[in-house]
């Protein structure tokens, strides 16, 4: 892997870590090439013909790239999976860096003065990290008694800010991106019947 530091990288960014597909090409310090869709489902197969669509948009090839920054979460866990396990594949094939980014480090980038980046869940419950601390998952409530919270509520300026996160990042020896969990999985039972056992 690369370690030397470029003034101007190439970075691929992508997330899925919500009900969105979402990339973004950065090139110069410059956001060359993007595209988002919202869905909740078919992200797997979605993701990779986006970031081809992508890098033609910029008439850039794979082989141009110089890193990969991939949104960690938290947020979706089969989303969440989808774009790390991608983002390590691309990396490998690629010989190049691949960094993760949380959620809270890209909306840093882009959240207005005094409020503090938070990331919706399910059930009226909310992802935030209070300075240094370690993120949390709360119910709103207790969310916006810590203060003015920054929701990002476009899938295309998220994934712009992990690429510019990721731009200041890549030539350090990066470990391969793992998602950010902070709560456990689901466990919901099978909707599938079980077998019928026939007596020999």
């Amino acid at each position: 892997m690369s370690t030397q530091k470029h003034t101007e990288p190439k970075i691929l960014a992508f997330d899925t870590s919500a009900a969105h597909c979402a990339a973004s090409l950065l090139c110069g310090g410059q956001i060359v090439a993007s595209c988002d869709e919202a869905m909740s489902r078919g992200q797997a197969e979605r993701l990779m013909p986006l970031l081809e669509e992508v890098l033609k948009q910029a008439n850039l090839g794979w082989a141009g790239l110089d890193a990969i920054g991939v949104g960690i979460g938290p947020g979706n866990f089969t989303g969440i999976r989808i774009s790390v396990s991608a983002a390590r594949g691309l990396a490998l094939g690629l010989a190049i860096p691949a960094v993760g980014v949380s959620g809270f480090d890209a909306l840093a980038r882009i959240a207005p003065a005094g409020q503090m980046p938070a990331i919706p869940a399910t059930r009226d419950q909310v992802y935030v990290q209070a300075a240094a601390s370690t993120p949390r998952l709360v119910p709103r409530a207790e969310a916006e008694s810590l203060g003015t919270l920054f929701f990002c509520t476009k899938a295309g300026s998220h994934v712009e800010a992990i690429a510019r996160v990721a731009a200041e990042r890549w030539y350090v020896d990066q470990p391969h991106p793992a998602p950010l969990y902070v709560r456990p999985a689901d466990a919901a039972p099978s909707r599938d019947l079980p077998p019928v056992l026939l007596d020999g």
